[in-house]
């Protein structure tokens, strides 16, 4: 038989992990929304807010690097169909790898037009560069290390350590430039896709007022 049920749930049942994943990936969206109200001066809260923010940012972008796992599941024993790869377990993974991209897309962006909105037009790009890039090194501590955003509260010191005697190889500085780099350029292709879909709308929502 070509389809069975053990192969149906394999395949349609996500594992935690991903669940999770997909739980961290949303939060730094959310952080910015409630932080960064375009509008509105910024409080008191706004820089434990932009902390939290910078912290659990990486957490979205991450969700790229899961596609490690769905390699992991095509290739575990017994072999799933070929279907059930192509049809179920590559859609299921790319939509979450995108929903985490566009999570740190529009966070980005929340952040952006605020800044534009406060009158620091000037600091948009060094800011977008800027989070990229530490979304970049959160990317590969959290991978290669094993880190979580919450470890630079409970574990500086180690985190530090780690960080400084990793910098000494060539390697991790390879791994984050390449990652920076392709971060940077799908959130730029991604920024564009968003603002020309945003300004789309804009006509119609005022042909109903």
């Amino acid at each position: 038989m070509w389809f069975d049920k053990e192969t149906i749930h394999r395949a349609l049942i996500p594992d935690f992990g991903m669940g999770w994943n997909l739980f961290l990936a949303v939060v730094p969206l959310v952080l910015a929304i409630l932080f960064f109200p375009v509008g509105r001066r910024p409080g008191w809260l706004f820089w434990p807010g932009l902390v939290a923010f910078v912290l659990f940012l990486p957490n979205a972008a991450y969700a790229l690097t899961d596609v490690l796992h769905m390699v992991h599941r095509i290739r575990r024993t017994p072999y799933m169909p070929v279907w059930t790869v192509a049809l179920v377990l590559i859609p299921q993974y790319a939509l979450f790898m995108f929903v985490g991209l566009q999570a740190h897309v529009l966070s980005i962006m929340r952040l952006a037009d605020y800044l534009r909105w406060l009158g620091l037009a000037v600091l948009v790009v060094p800011t977008e560069l800027a989070l990229n890039l530490l979304a970049s090194l959160g990317i590969f501590f959290g991978r290669f290390q094993r880190f979580n955003s919450w470890d630079m509260v409970n574990e500086p010191e180690r985190l530090a350590f780690e960080a400084i005697d990793d910098f000494t190889y060539r390697f991790p500085l390879e791994v984050i430039a390449v990652t920076f780099v392709g971060l940077t350029t799908l959130y730029y292709a991604l920024k564009i896709v968003d603002r020309a879909i945003a300004r789309g709308r804009q006509p119609a929502a005022g042909s109903r007022q």
